[in-house]
């Protein structure tokens, strides 16, 4: 009987099940708060998908850095340019969306140690700001514009994290 090829049975396996990062992704620096191994794995999924607009470390420093600010409650900031991918990062609340796409996109020993971080920055987001009670029309779902300026409504909420106060709401 053949034998398979390994380059075949890594296909079956997914793109980083059972395998260990490559030396090189383990001589990085650790990412803010992971272990060595989880930073690895974050090195080598954001190399594999070439995501150079998705840096881990400066995502959470901005998120953190939100959470860090002195006051007790605290207001969202919404973007001045949101169309712009650098000035939308100014809103906390797309800083989370990005956090939550590269924590999708991690294998499961990289998920499992971001996922801890997290938690532990939600939980400091959840207590310092406040739920939003009267939101502004389609602030809590998505919609779809179409060319003959009609929209349609596609019910898909927000995460939790765009429903809270912003500052001049």
């Amino acid at each position: 009987m053949p034998r398979r090829r390994p380059g075949a049975l890594r296909a079956l396996q997914g793109p980083f099940e059972g395998r260990r990062p490559p030396a090189w992704a383990r001589e990085l620096p650790p990412v803010d708060r992971l272990s060595p191994a989880a930073s690895a794995g974050v090195h080598w999924v954001l190399y594999e998908q070439s995501t150079s607009d998705t840096d881990l470390a400066y995502l959470l420093g901005r998120y953190r850095g939100f959470l860090n600010r002195p006051g007790g409650r605290l207001r969202l900031v919404a973007s001045l340019v949101p169309a712009c991918p650098g000035c939308a990062l100014d809103d906390v609340a797309e800083v989370r969306d990005r956090l939550g796409e590269v924590y999708r996109r991690l294998p499961p020993q990289a998920r499992t140690a971001l996922g801890r971080v997290l938690r532990a920055l939600d939980a400091e987001f959840r207590r310092r700001t406040l739920p939003d009670p009267d939101p502004p029309p389609g602030h809590w779902a998505d919609w779809i514009e179409y060319v003959d300026d009609w929209a349609e409504w596609r019910g898909i909420p927000y995460a939790w994290w765009h429903r809270r106060i912003y500052e001049h709401t």
